[in-house]
C-alpha cells in the first residue's frame, strides 16, 4: 500500500485509532520525519513514523490492541521504538529521545527527552517536521524552517552541520542521496561541512555505507549524489578507484574524455531504461579500468586496450570492498563489463551469424541487460552521431533477436553434456570429453549443425572416431528440440 498527499495518510483509520489511544492514555502523539516530507511533496509513503512522549513500546501495545485484527507489535526496549504492520503499511512507534555521542562511534547514548530535543538530533530540517495528532490535533511543528527548505528544494542542518556530521557521519552519505531521490540542493555551509568531516566516514561499517551508496545508485539523480560525495570528498575514501577516472590528460593537442563524469552520465543514462540495481553497478564499473590502460599512441592517439577485461577482474575485489553478494549478482556484473564493447564491435562492419551466436553465448540471459548497457554507453554531445549510434544498435538489436529465434541459442545449453559423452565411450572425465564438448558447442556457433540432440549427437560419434574412440553405447532418447528454447 502506497500513500499520496497528507490528507490521505490523515484519513488511515488507524491514525484515528491513534488519537483515541493517545487520549486514552493521555499520552501526547506526532506525526514526524519522512512521512511528512514525501507527503508534502507528494511522493509515496509506505513507512509511517510516530513520536510520542513517553514509551513507545507501551504507546504501540495499546495502540494495536484497539487495531482491527490486532496485529503484532515488534518492541526493541533498549532503543525505546516498536513497530507495527497493519493494512500494508510500516508504522514506527518511538518516544522523545536526546542523542549524545562518543568522539571515536557514530552509536549514540539515547536517554528520554522532549520534542523538541528530539526534532533537534534529526540530520535534515526537512526531517525535522511534526504533525500534531493529540492533545492539539492539526498543529504543525516546525522549529527550522522546513517546510520552507522543501519548497525551495535546499537541504539544511537542524543544527551546525559540522556538529550534524560529526556526530553521525552517515549523514553525509543521506545528503547526497537525498540530493539524488528528491534533486535537492545543498547549500553552500552544508558541502562545507561535508568536505571538513569527510574523514570521519571512516567510523562507519561499509553495510551502513553500500545501504546508502545503493540507493544513490537506485535513485533518479544518481549522477547527483555521486557528484556530491566526489565533491565533497568522500567518495575518494570509499571508493576510489572511481574517482581516480576524474581528469583528462592532453598529449600533442590530444585529449581523452573524462572517464569519471562520462560514467555519472552512463548511469544517468540508465534512469529511464532499467532499475536493475546490478545494471546500474556494471554502467558504473564499465570502465573502472581505463586509468590502469590508458596509453598515448602517437599514430592512434588515446588507447585503453583491455581495460574491458581488467575491469571484470576488478569487479569481485571491489564487491568484496562494499560486502556486496558474491553470487549470481556479482558474475552478472563481470560479464557486463567484459562484454560491453562487443556490442558496439557488431554495429561497425557487416558480421556473421557465427560472431553474433558467440556473443550469445557469452552474454546468456544478460544480453537484454548488455543491449541497455551499451545503448547507455553513448555520451556524444553530438545529437545526430547518438542517434546514428542508437539506429545501428537497433539493427543489432534485430539481427540477434533473428539468431536467437532461428537457433535457441539464448541461455544456451548444450544439447549434450559429458554425461552423455562419457556413456557412450566408457570414457572417464578427462581431456577427450572436454574436446568432444568444445567442437559440438563451436560446431553449433559457426552454424555448421543445429542446436539440437539428434545432429550433436552424430557429430559426436565423428569426433570420436578422429580420437580412436568406439561407441559402447547407443544414442540416448533423441529429441530434435532439445536446444534450449
Amino acid at each position: 500500500m502506497h500513500l499520496v498527499g497528507i490528507e490521505e495518510i490523515l484519513g488511515l483509520e488507524a491514525l484515528d485509532i491513534a488519537i483515541a489511544t493517545a487520549e486514552q492514555t493521555q499520552t501526547p502523539c506526532y506525526l514526524v520525519g519522512g512521512v511528512l516530507r514525501d507527503a508534502l511533496l507528494h511522493r509515496p509513503v509506505k513507512d509511517i513514523d510516530l513520536l510520542v512522549l513517553g514509551s513507545g513500546p507501551d504507546f504501540a501495545e495499546a495502540w494495536a490492541a484497539n487495531l482491527p485484527g490486532r496485529p503484532k507489535v515488534h518492541a526493541f526496549k533498549n532503543f525505546g521504538t516498536a513497530m507495527v504492520h497493519h493494512s500494508g503499511l510500516q508504522f514506527e512507534i518511538v518516544g522523545a529521545r536526546k542523542e549524545s555521542y562518543d568522539r571515536e562511534s557514530r552509536k549514540p547514548i539515547v536517554s528520554s527527552g522532549t520534542l523538541e530535543d528530539d526534532l533537534a538530533r534529526r540530520d535534515f530540517s526537512i526531517n525535522a517536521l511534526a504533525f500534531e495528532l493529540y492533545p492539539q490535533y492539526g498543529r504543525w511543528i516546525d522549529n527550522y524552517n522546513g517546510i520552507r527548505d522543501l519548497e525551495a528544494g535546499r537541504l539544511v542542518t537542524p543544527l551546525e552541520p559540522t556538529i550534524t556530521f560529526s556526530d553521525d557521519p552517515l549523514r553525509m552519505l543521506r545528503a547526497a542521496r537525498f540530493a539524488a531521490q528528491l534533486g535537492f540542493d545543498l547549500d553552500p555551509e552544508t558541502l562545507q561541512a561535508m568536505a571538513s568531516e569527510a574523514e570521519r566516514i571512516r567510523i562507519v561499517s561499509m553495510e551502513r555505507i553500500t545501504d546508502e551508496f545503493n540507493k544513490i545508485l537506485l535513485s533518479q539523480r544518481p549522477a547527483k549524489g555521486l557528484g556530491l560525495l566526489f565533491d565533497a570528498g568522500i567518495l575518494a575514501l570509499i571508493f576510489p578507484e572511481l574517482t581516480r577516472m576524474q581528469g583528462v590528460k592532453v598529449v600533442n593537442g590530444q585529449a581523452h574524455k573524462d572517464n569519471f563524469y562520462h560514467t555519472l552520465q552512463v548511469v544517468e543514462n540508465l534512469v529511464l531504461r532499467s532499475e536493475d540495481l546490478w545494471l546500474r553497478w556494471a554502467a558504473l564499473l564499465h570502465d573502472i579500468a581505463k586509468p590502469q590502460t590508458q596509453k598515448y599512441d602517437p599514430d592512434h592517439g588515446w588507447t585503453f586496450h583491455g581495460h574491458e577485461e581488467l575491469g571484470a577482474r576488478m569487479v569481485p575485489r571491489i564487491f568484496r570492498h562494499f560486502k556486496l553478494p558474491l553470487d549470481h549478482t556479482m558474475q552478472k556484473v563481470q560479464n557486463l563489463v567484459r562484454l560491453h564493447l562487443r556490442p558496439i564491435a557488431l554495429t561497425k562492419s557487416k558480421v556473421s551469424d557465427s560472431a553474433m551466436r558467440r556473443l550469445l553465448f557469452e552474454v546468456g540471459e544478460d544480453i537484454d541487460d548488455l543491449m541497455e548497457l551499451c545503448r547507455a554507453d553513448i555520451t556524444s554531445k553530438n545529437e545526430a552521431k547518438v542517434q546514428r549510434y542508437l539506429r545501428n544498435f537497433e539493427d543489432l538489436d534485430r539481427r540477434l533477436k533473428a539468431v536467437t529465434e532461428a537457433d535457441r541459442i539464448r541461455l544456451w545449453q548444450p544439447p549434450l553434456g559429458g554425461a552423455e559423452i562419457m556413456a557412450c565411450f566408457g570414457l572417464e572425465p578427462g581431456r577427450q570429453v572436454g574436446i568432444i564438448k568444445n567442437r559440438i558447442r563451436q560446431a553449433i556457433l559457426d552454424g555448421e549443425i543445429e542446436n539440437n540432440q539428434e545432429q550433436a549427437y552424430h557429430l559426436m560419434l565423428r569426433i570420436g572416431l578422429e580420437l580412436g574412440l568406439q561407441p559402447l553405447a547407443g544414442p540416448p532418447a533423441i529429441s530434435t528440440a532439445q536446444g534450449l528454447d
